[in-house]
């Protein structure tokens, strides 16, 4: 009687475990869900979509300074990046969603690069330490994840650098010269010479020697405007975004928190000092290079620099032909096909 009770137990207990493991990884396949990531006096939402029964983890970080990770959930990231792993798109510290009771110190790159290494924490605890994790970085993005790199690369199977800025202390003379080669090019063949006439006359106002604030804003936002008539001219492809997506989550929080995450990091020399060209040898995992041929934002010579100065082995850099700052959005299909291959390989 007694060994019939113990099988019975057995068998309860296996039942028990089967559908807990059962439901487990019927749930993981088609993950839609919202996580929080407290560190240093900051919650930080990251929203996880997408195909985790493998348990790989693709986290993207936002641009900006102060932009929204879901402000990145349209196009083929979520229709076919999301089919072929979890995409876990996360608002950093001081942007988006993130929520938190610091001063202005509490907002730098060393603590915001802290900030994604305690996320892949929380995610390893959640989904299990077997989880496997590359990290996607856009423009600003692309700064912190080198950061986020330096500080810990152990932690993921491969870098995606997309139109990133690894020096920005570069960008402030970057746009003086890219600006003078694109106006050159447009002219010759006739596009909008009465526009690139006037860009070239605002950057040879310009102090190439000494770097000034005001002259990097009003640079970059003038290659912002650039990209919109290289578009009207058939040069790159119109940007296509999902809008529902970005204007509820990128439009309104960007209002209130991207000006601000901005004003104090520009107020720590963000543009005016630093660069981790020097250091991207240090970076020695599988990395894809990721650009428009005709980035105005973060001009394409930073792709060059960054696939040269990469320490790894396993790299390669890839060229939208049709693209400016988002090739993801404007070459939508050829960018999911790169990232999920790179991951197919390095996972």
């Amino acid at each position: 009687m007694q060994t019939t009770i113990n099988n019975l137990k057995i068998i309860f207990f296996t039942c028990v475990l089967f559908s807990l493991f059962s439901c487990s990884k019927e749930n993981i396949k088609d993950l839609s869900e919202t996580i929080f990531v407290r560190h240093k006096g900051a919650d930080m939402p990251a929203y996880i979509y997408g195909n985790g029964s493998e348990k790989v983890f693709l986290i993207i970080l936002h641009g900006g300074p102060g932009d929204t990770g879901l402000g990145y959930r349209g196009g083929t990231i979520k229709s076919e990046i999301e089919k072929a792993c979890a995409v876990v798109y996360f608002d950093q510290r001081g942007s988006g969603m993130a929520q938190g009771s610091y001063s202005q110190n509490g907002i730098n790159i060393d603590i915001m690069a802290e900030d994604v290494l305690a996320l892949v924490k929380v995610i390893k605890h959640k989904y299990g330490s077997d989880s496997r994790f590359f990290l996607m970085g856009h423009s600003w993005g692309g700064t912190l994840g080198t950061a986020t790199l330096l500080k810990n690369q152990d932690e993921f199977k491969g870098w995606i650098d997309v139109d990133g800025v690894h020096a920005p202390k570069g960008l402030y003379f970057e746009y003086i010269d890219n600006f003078k080669r694109v106006a050159s090019e447009q002219i010759d063949i006739g596009n909008n010479i009465d526009y690139w006439t006037g860009a070239t006359n605002l950057v040879n106002n310009v102090d190439p020697n000494i770097y000034d604030e005001s002259d990097f804003f009003r640079m970059n936002n003038e290659a912002f405007e650039a990209e919109d008539i290289l578009v009207g001219n058939g040069v790159i492809n119109n940007e296509v975004f999902d809008s529902n997506t970005f204007f509820r989550y990128n439009f309104l929080t960007a209002l209130w928190s991207r000006n601000r995450t901005l004003a104090i990091l520009t107020n720590q020399g963000l543009w005016e000092n630093l660069s981790y060209t020097s250091r991207l040898s240090e970076i020695t995992i599988p990395s894809l290079v990721l650009w428009g041929r005709y980035d105005m934002i973060v001009p394409p010579r930073f792709a060059q620099e960054a696939y040269d100065n990469l320490g790894s082995t396993t790299k390669k850099l890839v060229f939208f032909e049709k693209s400016g700052h988002s090739p993801m959005a404007s070459e939508a299909g050829l960018f999911a096909d790169e990232v999920i291959e790179f991951i197919n390989e390095n996972k």
